[in-house]
């Protein structure tokens, strides 16, 4: 009997032994595979600084180890972690990221039949893919007093993408639109030292004029359509950032006398007064009356289509009608310029219809459009139909709280973020920076 209760005691020891390590284990286990999927997805973000491949592969390495070590703490329940070499691999716009950990534990009661440790392993592996991206500042004059903060808030977004592997372009727009570093047609990568250095594009940005927001949505969604079809990346987007409504839209313009012959920018003061058209402004330069003696006074109707950067669409020619400016939907606008008040009513409404024909455009499209908004003027009702300027930009965006009248949901769905003050822009754009980073792993 002594004999059979001996036996029977190491085996009913083994069996508890087998069940307290098991547990252990698993909690171990669970505890490692998160501490590898945060520093897998810590290496994607990490791959994103330095200049050349060797300082980006430094730099996921590093924020891996530096997020494994702050997940997973020595000696939890007694383990010893060990973190494997991390691969980073890139191949035609994409990054490879695998990870793998071990933990070795002692056993318990297991002892009693000869084990000594209970090894457990974990591995992820992210795939941050490639990047195709606009990003569209407002410099209207409404925001000079928020310069500096505005440019810096621009270079720290930018320095959140991968400078190799992604591909970005800039641009700003005021009373027209300037094309400040075309995205890569071909090449993957951007100069973004160019853009953000000191003196660079973003330092000279300077802020005066109005707000003509179709003119920097139009030139986005150009610079990405652009790029050929074989050579575009998987994820496409445009950042668009603004502190106020449009009053502003771009086009070839019936004029008294024909004096009128180029394209140009047509603006509307935010207050109704007479006469309420200012410009006409130079195509693609942010603020600058064009040459010669065309001027606002001189324009006698508002074109039935958008033709600004195609002469050829004053031509009958409905292929290249693509966005209509005398419309019905989703607010009336006629032709009518005849009185201060039909110019204001009409450039405005002309202005709104616009930027969100040329959004959804681009989101049928396949391109994702991001939004960000600053300042007290966009929670005020204004122009002729009292509307919230932020509830256009969530338009644009396609966001989830959208009005009805303009949300679709079988488009791709962006973000809108609303900074009230200049401190607020920073982590704004950074929390747009995390929402595009997450749609490209």
């Amino acid at each position: 009997m002594l004999i059979m209760v001996a036996l029977s005691a190491v085996v009913l020891i083994a069996s508890v032994g087998l069940a307290i390590d098991s547990a252990l284990g698993y909690f171990v286990k669970a505890k490692l595979n998160a501490a590898v999927d945060s520093a897998s997805l810590a290496a994607a973000r990490g791959v994103t600084a330095g200049n050349s491949e060797e300082e980006q592969r430094a730099n996921a390495r590093q924020s891996a180890k530096e997020f494994f070590d702050i997940n997973y703490p020595d000696n939890f329940l007694l383990s010893t972690p060990t973190l494997h070499p991390v691969s980073v691999t890139f191949d035609s716009g994409s990054v490879t990221i695998d990870v793998s950990a071990s933990a070795s534990l002692p056993v318990s009661l297991m002892g009693i039949l000869g084990f000594k440790t209970l090894d457990v392993a974990a591995s992820a592996q992210t795939i941050r893919k490639d990047l195709d991206m606009l990003l569209v500042m407002d410099t209207s004059g409404s925001l000079e007093n928020n310069a500096d903060a505005v440019r810096a808030a621009g270079k720290s977004f930018l320095n959140k993408f991968n400078s190799t592997v992604d591909r970005v372009g800039l641009l700003h727009f005021a009373s027209e639109a300037q094309i400040d570093v075309p995205i890569r047609q071909v090449e993957r990568g951007f100069d973004r030292n160019g853009m953000t250095m000191k003196g660079g594009k973003i330092d000279q940005f300077a802020f005066v004029g109005g707000t003509n927001s179709s003119a920097g949505m139009f030139q986005a969604r150009k610079q990405l359509n652009d790029i050929a079809q074989v050579n575009r990346s998987s994820l496409r987007v445009i950042v668009f950032f603004s502190d106020g409504s449009p009053a502003a839209f771009s086009s070839y313009f019936p004029n008294a006398g024909g004096k009128c012959r180029t394209a140009g920018g047509l603006a509307t003061y935010t207050a109704l007064r007479s006469p309420a058209l200012v410009g006409l402004y130079r195509m693609k330069v942010s603020d600058t009356l064009q040459y010669g003696d065309c001027a606002a006074n001189q324009i006698t109707a508002l074109p039935a289509w958008y033709n600004a950067n195609n002469e050829a669409a004053q031509a009958n020619d409905a292929a290249l009608r693509e966005f209509p400016i005398v419309t019905n939907s989703p607010r009336v606008v006629t032709t009518s310029v005849a009185s201060a008040q039909a110019q204001w009513t009409n450039v405005h409404r002309a202005s709104r219809n616009l930027v969100e024909a040329m959004a959804a455009k681009a989101r049928q499209e396949g391109i994702y459009v991001f939004t960000l908004g600053m300042g007290a003027s966009l929670k005020t009702m204004e122009g002729p139909d009292k509307e919230l300027g932020e509830d256009l930009l969530r338009c644009l965006a396609n966001t989830t709280d959208a009005k009805t009248s303009c949300r679709k949901p079988a488009e791709p769905v962006g973000l809108y973020c609303y900074a009230a003050t200049e401190s607020d822009l920073s982590p704004c754009f950074t929390r747009l920076a995390s929402a595009i980073l997450r749609l490209s792993k």
